[in-house]
C-alpha cells in the first residue's frame, strides 16, 4: 500500500499519537492538535509535509520535490509519486513533521494528546 493512496497514507497518520484527519483545501489533511502537519491531495496525489530548513534545501533539489504552494515561506515541501524518495523516506519525513508541529504545542496540549513532554 502506498503512502500517495489515501488508506496508506490515512494508516500512517493515524498511527502517530493525537492526529485527526478532515478534508480541506482538495486534500485529505491530517493535523496534531488543530495544527497541519502534512496532507495528501486529492487530485495530483501528491504529498505536502514540514521540513526542517536543512531538510528543505536538500529535497528541494531532488527530482519530484518542490516547494510547496502558499507553505514555501515556512518550509513545506511537496513531493509526487515518482520523485526520487521512496515511500519509506516519506513516511519518516512525515514522521518527522509530525515532530515538529508537535514541539509547537503547549506541554499541556502535548500530554492530552499522549505526545511524549
Amino acid at each position: 500500500m502506498s503512502l500517495f493512496d489515501r488508506d496508506g497514507f490515512e494508516a500512517l497518520v493515524q498511527s502517530l499519537p493525537g492526529t485527526s484527519l478532515l478534508d480541506q483545501w482538495d486534500a485529505r489533511v491530517a493535523k496534531v492538535g488543530d495544527k497541519v502537519f502534512t496532507l495528501l491531495t486529492d487530485a495530483e496525489r501528491r504529498i505536502c509535509f514540514k521540513v526542517s530548513e536543512e531538510s528543505f534545501e536538500i529535497l528541494t533539489a531532488l527530482s519530484g520535490v518542490a516547494q510547496a504552494p502558499y507553505f514555501a515561506k515556512r518550509k513545506w515541501v511537496t513531493v509526487d509519486p515518482g520523485s526520487e524518495i521512496d515511500d519509506a523516506e516519506v513516511a519518516e519525513y512525515i514522521r518527522r513533521s509530525h515532530a515538529l508541529v508537535a514541539t509547537g504545542l503547549t506541554k499541556k496540549l502535548r500530554a492530552e494528546l499522549g505526545i511524549a513532554v
